[in-house]
């Protein structure tokens, strides 16, 4: 028997009538009815198809239609069992059931999914939540959420007029070392923008932001709270920057067109006289050698002062060898997911459904069946992207407009080009090389964006079926989405293109689809009036936002152990990063499959268990110069990135593999033994005992010693030696297998990346 959905609209009464009996063909009247096993009653959420006829429905028929997906019988708590009829947010409803009937309702024609309720609390942009950087949290607290602390952004401005940087609950003046001045009117700059000042081909300009990305980077570091935050009215809740107290140092080095390098040294040798903490760089290009690369020695002298560099590792991926920023003193951070979803769901004429993202959620868009044109079915990558003009010979008006990522324009540039061919929605299909990495963009018509194999399917049904038809549903924030993290398709990935010897990306952190402060309005044109006097947030996608994340992170971290050096930050970043995601399976990538270290780095940050990771591998800054003499510079290219005169013939140069890093990348050949030296610092407990474990890499066997590792007090350092033994590599020759090696404690787990390179 087939459901109201397939019943032409004037059989809808009589439908209703024998509307148990059709269920009793289904399913046992015992299972829905009368006789139902007695248990405790939750909400769900039932998501179903929308009948055909739902464009003549009133809201008492709406109510009616859902109510017939119910049991008939009564609670005995006396209350009704439809709690909310759902007509915009999702096709569907609310209600009290037991856990059998829910089971039961899912297999009833016409139901797509049924969900149990789930208590939500306040969000931020999220992320901070995320990461249980919650106000709560006791480092948050112990911390002071970020007071005092100075960070320095390298971008392209910021408008010091948003929300997110006014200096309402930071009382607190900058700490005497500041050194920084604010070339804003005095209006403009205060507790929280301390300083300011741009660098873009040696001009006066002011440091305003004409791009968007410093001002979205800034607030992700360290923007002040804003209640009621969101994008078009999603992704709602209190934004917050990591180290929402932390003070900001402005340096714009950047245009909407890029950076160029002189700029960019310019900006950090002002950070560095200014007195800032961390340094935030999102910004970078191909790797080249170190002493090609002149954010590679800004950042070394930056380090040297003891100031934490995070950077971002670049949007190049997922080919291999696409990391950028890649110096082994700098923190190389790549970009995941977080568990948030701004749903839209593509309905096809078939009944299937498929999930996608957008941030631009139109209220009352068409539930009715729209036909689809789908420009790719005539071959030629221009009209397959929805590339400028070449829509133009087409008739697309009043369709939905199937378009593929890549090509020559933007994402939001394509719905301009559909919008003016006539088209009123687009569904945007990922290419191969992206895969499920969905970016909810700020659309300028409504949207759903769809993963690589769900727009496999659509295209399928589209070119397979005379008249294809579809509409899409727009369904608001959704929290808990998975798998999550998962590493973004863009992130840069490893292996370094110019020193393999250390493994990059170091870590992953969020950096998809990141709501954080604009200084423009966002989203179609005609919603700009009605929202000038509203504060704006856009959502954007990239390892900038990573970054900007984790030189927040630093910060908290670098007030919570003023001793620490930048290593030793990363390092305990490094080694209680997670492996698993929050369902506790492997991290995934845009494959869906497990992600390797190359896109992975040690892990996705875990910020709480970074203050506390019990040892940390340690590196100063002369560390570095035996490390550039064996990478085989000469002495002036070494002198170059050292900034001091430096003769390799008196230190013993060393391979990359030997650095104290935290992550340990070794290359075998066959029949090969190595030997690889790492030291520890105890700053745990004072008297602690630590005992090897070791998961080899496959085809290598590993042997630590000592097994043990005992401090009697805390700074207190220990070494050990890890030997590497092979037998004929063979068919290896030219992979990599991956392993874990851990010291553990009754309290702490210090785990570093095993990652063998077969040559």
């Amino acid at each position: 028997m087939s459901h109201l959905l397939l019943l032409p609209h004037f059989l809808f009464f009589f439908f209703f009538f024998f509307f148990h009996l059709s269920y009793s063909q289904i399913l046992p009247l015992n299972i829905l009815n009368s006789t139902i096993k007695a248990s405790s009653h939750e909400t769900y959420i039932i998501h179903v198809r929308k009948p055909n006829s739902v464009q003549t429905f009133n809201a008492e028929d709406h109510r009616n239609y859902h109510k017939s997906f119910l049991p008939t019988r009564a609670l005995t708590s006396g209350e009704p069992r439809l709690i909310y009829s759902y007509r915009t947010a999702i096709s569907g409803f609310a209600a009290r059931l037991t856990a059998d009937e829910a089971i039961a309702i899912e297999k009833l024609d016409g139901v797509l999914h049924t969900i149990p309720d789930r208590l939500l609390s306040l969000h931020t942009t999220h992320i901070s939540d995320f990461l249980n950087l919650h106000p709560k949290s006791c480092f948050m607290k112990d911390t002071n959420f970020g007071k005092g602390s100075i960070i320095g952004i390298l971008d392209t401005g910021i408008l010091p007029t948003h929300p997110s940087f006014k200096d309402t609950g930071i009382s607190h003046p900058p700490p005497n070392k500041w050194k920084g001045h604010c070339e804003f009117k005095p209006a403009m700059c205060n507790n929280k923008i301390i300083g300011a000042k741009s660098f873009v081909h040696g001009r006066k300009d002011p440091p305003f932001d004409s791009d968007g990305h410093g001002t979205h980077t800034a607030s992700i570091a360290a923007g002040w709270l804003v209640k009621n935050a969101g994008v078009l009215g999603n992704a709602r809740g209190t934004a917050s920057g990591l180290a929402p107290a932390a003070h900001l140092s402005i340096y714009r080095v950047c245009q909407a067109n890029g950076c160029l390098a002189s700029d960019v040294l310019a900006g950090i040798d002002q950070a560095i006289s200014d007195g800032v903490d961390v340094l935030s760089i999102s910004l970078g290009s191909t790797a080249i050698p170190f002493y090609d690369d002149a954010v590679a020695i800004g950042a070394l002298a930056a380090v040297e002062r003891g100031i934490f560099v995070s950077s971002s590792g670049g949007n190049a991926g997922p080919v291999p060898a696409t990391v950028e920023n890649d110096a082994p003193w700098m923190l190389t951070v790549g970009a995941d997911s977080t568990d948030r979803s701004i749903r839209a769901t593509v309905l096809l004429g078939s009944g299937e459904e498929f999930n996608g993202q957008s941030s631009y959620q139109p209220v009352g868009f068409t539930s009715v069946l729209l036909p689809i044109a789908y420009p790719g079915a005539r071959g030629g990558s221009r009209a397959k992207t929805c590339s400028d003009g070449s829509l133009n010979r087409l008739n697309v008006r009043g369709k939905i407009v199937l378009c593929h990522t890549g090509g020559s324009n933007t994402s939001i540039e394509k719905g301009a080009v559909v919008t003016k061919a006539g088209g009123v929605a687009m569904i945007l299909v990922n290419d191969e090389m992206r895969r499920s990495t969905v970016e909810a963009g700020v659309h300028v018509l409504p949207t759903a964006a769809v993963g690589y194999s769900e727009g496999a399917r659509i295209v399928e049904y589209v070119t397979s079926t005379a008249n294809p038809t579809a509409t899409i549903h727009f369904k608001g924030t959704v929290y808990g989405a998975s798998p999550a993290p998962a590493v973004a398709d863009f992130s840069g990935r490893g292996p370094s293109a110019v020193n393999e010897g250390i493994l990059k990306p170091d870590i992953v952190g969020p950096g998809v689809n990141v709501a954080a402060a604009w200084p423009f309005p966002v989203g179609p044109p005609a919603l700009d009036a009605g929202n000038l006097t509203l504060p704006t947030f856009n959502i954007v996608s990239g390892s900038s936002a990573s970054a900007a994340v984790l030189a927040g992170v630093a910060s908290l971290l670098k007030l919570s152990h003023p001793d620490w050096s930048p290593a030793a930050i990363k390092s305990a970043m490094m080694t209680t990063a997670d492996l698993l995601d929050r369902d506790g399976g492997v991290i995934v990538d845009e494959t869906l499959g497990e992600a390797g270290y190359f896109a992975l780095g040690a892990g996705h940050v875990n910020p709480t268990r970074a203050d506390d990771p019990g040892l940390v591998y340690d590196l100063q800054p002369g560390d570095y110069v035996p490390y550039l003499c064996g990478l085989g510079y000469t002495d002036k290219q070494v002198s170059t990135i050292t900034r001091q005169s430096v003769e390799c013939s008196v230190f013993e140069a060393m391979v990359a593999e030997e650095l104290n890093y935290p992550s340990i990348s070794v290359a075998m050949g066959s029949n090969m033994e190595k030997t690889v030296m790492r030291t520890v610092r105890n700053v745990g407990e004072e008297e602690a005992v630590y005992s090897v474990q070791v998961r080899a890499p496959e085809g290598v066997e590993v042997t630590v010693y000592p097994e043990k590792l005992g401090f009697s007090e805390l700074k207190q350092n220990r070494s050990f030696n890890i030997y590497f033994s092979t037998g004929n590599v063979g068919e290896r020759r030219g992979t990599v297998a991956q392993g874990q090696l851990k010291w553990v404690s009754n309290k702490h787990i210090v785990r570093s990346p095993l990652l063998i390179s077969f040559v």
